[in-house]
């Protein structure tokens, strides 16, 4: 027996998306550790300089969405390092579209590490790893 679930706005799949991760900062989190960031002062060095408050919220919001986990790394002070879960690589995909219609829509637009001409980007890296994965799994 299933329960129905309460939205925030509507049950439309786009708004729902939205609400987790539509804000300024998620999926620029995503698309960094997908590019393989995974400590707090990697994140806080990304090019668009998320503040370190808004950081550390957008991590706890993506950890209690099941976007991403954090794993204890040093104790004293106590550390974490992120990791995208299966639902969180998922992401890939969107990012991926953004950065194709990005790169068709709006001129000078590059992926993140590369120039204009470059055909590498994080949402093609990360599904040659899921690629990777499913063969060894």
């Amino acid at each position: 027996m299933s329960t129905a679930k309460t939205f925030t706005r509507s049950a439309c799949a786009i708004a729902n998306s939205l609400d987790v991760v539509g804000d300024k900062w998620s999926l620029l989190v995503v698309r960094d550790l997908l590019h393989g960031k995974r400590t707090y002062g990697e994140l806080v060095n990304s090019p668009e300089r998320i503040p370190t408050n808004i950081l550390a919220e957008r991590l706890k919001r993506l950890e209690g969405a099941g976007i991403i986990v954090s794993t204890p790394y040093q104790q004293h002070p106590k550390r974490y390092a992120y990791t995208l879960t299966p639902k969180g690589s998922a992401l890939g995909d969107v990012l991926l579209a953004f950065v194709r219609w990005a790169k068709q829509h709006i001129p000078g637009t590059v992926t993140l590490n590369q120039g204009p001409a470059s055909g590498a980007s994080a949402a093609s890296t990360a599904n040659s790893r899921r690629r990777r994965a499913k063969r060894a799994g």
